[in-house]
């Protein structure tokens, strides 16, 4: 099934324009919405999906769970659809907590914090995204990054996220 993506500028007003994922070019001036899902349960472990090795993009590397957010979706919404489809966790739009958004070359990321306790047998992986799920404590995630087994875009926002998360209380 094709995927749509609403179009915004750079101060995140729409456009009123769709375009077909992966049509976007770079630097075109546009942008549009992903999600990113930081799921913690109540022993502070962060729970780690791993991309499906016939991915595109950071094949076979771990990361949190992400999406783009589909046209007339808002991104509270897309947070759990995508952590759903990924993972088989349910959340309302409530329960997610915006912790941040970054502003990348194309992209207007809105990072999300949710707090769930789920046993590990429970993940539903989706066939062509992702091909595992694990629980680790952040000195895991910390030597996972430190060996290049982390997706570039958690790498990048972790440090922020994580600090972000102990200032605010969630963690």
């Amino acid at each position: 099934m094709a995927e749509y993506w609403d179009l915004y500028d750079e101060n995140r007003q729409p456009l009123g324009k769709t375009i077909l994922r992966g049509s976007m070019k770079p630097m075109s001036g546009s942008y549009h919405v992903a999600v990113m899902i930081v799921t913690m349960n109540s022993h502070g472990k962060l729970l780690c999906t791993l991309r499906s090795k016939d991915k595109e993009t950071y094949p076979g590397l771990w990361e949190f769970t992400a999406g783009s957010v589909l046209a007339g979706e808002d991104s509270f919404t897309a947070a759990g659809r995508e952590l759903f489809e990924e993972t088989g966790i349910s959340a309302e739009k409530g329960e997610f907590k915006l912790i941040k958004t970054v502003r990348e070359a194309a992209a207007f990321i809105d990072c999300f914090f949710l707090r769930r306790d789920t046993d590990i047998s429970e993940i539903k992986l989706q066939k062509g995204e992702t091909e595992g799920a694990k629980w680790v404590s952040k000195a895991e995630l910390e030597n996972m990054i430190a060996q290049k087994k982390v997706a570039f875009p958690v790498e990048r926002r972790y440090s922020q996220l994580y600090s972000f998360l102990m200032e605010e209380g969630f963690i």
